[in-house]
């Protein structure tokens, strides 16, 4: 996932992105640090699945950590949690919750059009009658859920990271050797 991640250098360049060059070239949206790190990880994992448009979710997360001042890199990368395989799980679900959240959109209309290989105004005109209010409020139901989650696990994650870092170096100053012999 890292590996197909745009590079600083690529973020900045975006044509998208370029009249707020300025501020997206600051260090401090592309250092790892404890706040950082959670902050762009849910902001990527919220943009990512609420967005849905590849592309576009890069640049929408970048914009959002420039505010919130999130680290872009891992706001970039965990916005691939929602790819081609990824995705029709998402809209399913988001059609489910925004179901059960009181919107009404047909189901079985929705496997007729998969099941028939349907053109793409046919599913536009399912999608703006039925099922927009419900997928909208479904994804951002599960994207804020999906942003919570990380946003925990990546702080936790990295309280432990630290916190065995901080036990190599105590454990490699009482043997006497350097902390990176013991890792």
């Amino acid at each position: 996932m890292a590996k197909h991640a745009p590079s600083r250098e690529e973020v900045q360049n975006s044509r998208w992105l370029k009249p707020f060059g300025h501020r997206i070239r600051g260090s401090d949206l592309w250092r790892f640090t404890r706040r950082s790190v959670p902050r762009g990880v849910a902001i990527g994992l919220f943009v990512g699945i609420f967005l849905m448009v590849p592309g576009l979710q890069i640049v929408g997360a970048a914009l959002v950590c420039m505010a919130l001042r999130g680290n872009v890199a891992i706001a970039a990368a965990m916005t691939f949690l929602s790819n081609p395989a990824t995705t029709p799980f998402f809209l399913i679900a988001a059609v489910d919750v925004g179901n059960r959240m009181g919107f009404h959109a047909d189901l079985t209309t929705l496997q007729v059009l998969s099941n028939t290989h349907a053109s793409v105004w046919r599913w536009l005109a399912w999608l703006l009658s039925d099922a927009a209010p419900a997928m909208v409020t479904g994804l951002a139901v599960i994207a804020a859920i999906f942003a919570f989650a990380g946003y925990w696990m990546s702080l936790v994650g990295w309280r432990w990271w630290i916190g065995r870092k901080w036990i190599q170096r105590r454990y490699a100053d009482r043997e006497g050797v350097s902390a990176s012999e013991i890792s």
